[in-house]
């Protein structure tokens, strides 16, 4: 039996739910954007993107674009509630939901259909409730895999509903630009372009050999894509594959040009990293450093400890370490910290008292943030610390290691 897997692609998620909380704002041409000067389109309501208006145009550019639109801050929190009501909403009508992202879903109703009829069926109800209880709208792919599934999804939007049959696999991707498959990225369509492959009908007429020669791996992969072929399977909400690395990075207000001012921001991803860490029950080994200047030009270094960290002051201690073997040319403009070599956070207690204590500080703050909201309780060095508009990582999840935003 082929399976039948629908995906939900929500509309303009951020700007459709500002303006379901704000009836003014209604059919007129939005951006949601950022709060500080450095933003850009987050997402623009698709009357402004008649317009022309995209996703990182800056604001200057999209006003130019469109004279009359309205800007919209960002607002996290509403966007990550909305998101995980709605994948609970989902799994009314299958326990196998799927996020690949704050605004996109795959569902697996192949065991679903016996209880509600058609798949047809499904995506209609799904449509209809999200319509009902958010006054939203998505658009719903359906399709043998996950791969076609998300293909469908975008051929009409919005609020539209496409079926790929199995019987209409073999023909219905001949004339798709090979851009438009998922995992397929610029790069690798400048390139293919280059030797004159656009669509997935030319990627079918060449051998498997050729491609992997060209892209490796990828191309193996890429070969079976343009033939529709997809095994993967949905992954249940809850189901997260272990990760192999925990990192923040953040854009900052204001070019740095002090290396005192960077160890500060430096501890400040620290902490964020060693919160979630420690949330998971996971420590490190490798701690890295990447810094972004004023040119764009981006630079990474990482130390490997002698013992395993998930303390905001111990990954602190290494990338501090770190920056000071790197050099600063520029100003930087962008920070960043990560943690990898994981393993499971150890139950014995710290044999040094000055580690006990260190312990159960950090668990002390964590559980007056839990219960107050992120940095209710920092170290005072943080005081003084560069800020952005708080931004959803393109990698968040409603649960889990990944819930966490960059802040």
């Amino acid at each position: 039996m082929s399976r039948v897997i629908l995906h939900v692609d929500m509309n303009s998620f951020f700007a459709s739910v500002e303006q379901a909380a704000n009836p003014s704002l209604r059919g007129q041409p939005i951006a949601v954007i950022g709060s500080k000067d450095r933003t850009v389109v987050l997402t623009a309501s698709y009357a402004a993107k008649r317009f022309g208006v995209k996703t990182g145009n800056t604001v200057f550019e999209a006003r130019k674009r469109c004279p009359g639109i309205r800007f919209v801050t960002s607002d996290p929190d509403k966007y990550m509630h909305t998101s995980r009501v709605l994948m609970q909403l989902f799994t009314r009508y299958t326990p196998q939901v799927e996020v690949s992202s704050i605004d996109e879903a795959f569902l697996d109703l192949t065991g679903s259909l016996y209880l509600f009829g058609t798949a047809r069926r499904i995506a209609e109800l799904i449509k209809r409730d999200v319509a009902s209880a958010f006054n939203l709208t998505c658009s719903a792919g359906i399709a043998p895999n996950k791969l076609l599934a998300k293909l469908a999804a975008e051929m009409e939007k919005p609020d539209g509903l496409v079926i790929i049959r199995p019987e209409e696999v073999p023909g219905c991707l001949d004339r798709v630009p090979v851009g438009a498959l998922c995992g397929v990225g610029p790069r690798t369509e400048a390139f293919l372009a280059s030797r004159g492959i656009r669509t997935c009908g030319d990627v079918q007429r060449l051998p498997e050999a050729y491609l992997a020669r060209c892209l490796g791996v990828s191309g193996t992969w890429l070969h079976h894509a343009a033939f529709g072929r997809d095994d993967s399977p949905v992954d249940p909400l809850g189901v997260e594959i272990a990760p192999k690395s925990v990192g923040h990075s953040m854009t900052l207000e204001a070019d740095l040009d002090s290396r005192a001012q960077v160890e500060v921001q430096l501890q400040h991803m620290a902490e964020m990293v060693g919160r979630r860490m420690r949330s998971a029950r996971l420590a490190g080994r490798t701690v890295t450093v990447t810094i972004r200047f004023s040119s764009f030009a981006s630079t990474a270094k990482q130390k490997t400890g002698p013992h395993p960290v998930c303390l905001g002051l111990d990954i602190f201690a290494l990338a501090r370490q770190v920056w000071q073997t790197m050099a600063m040319p520029e100003p930087v403009r962008l920070v960043g910290v990560s943690v990898s070599n994981l393993e499971p956070m150890g139950v014995q207690l710290p044999l040094f008292a000055h580690e006990r204590r260190a312990a159960a500080l950090a668990l002390a703050s964590d559980a007056v943030n839990d219960r107050h909201g992120e940095f209710t309780v920092f170290p005072a060095a943080l005081l003084l610390r560069c800020q952005r508009e708080r931004t959803i990582a393109p990698s968040w999840r409603p649960d889990g290691l990944r819930q966490a935003i960059r802040r």
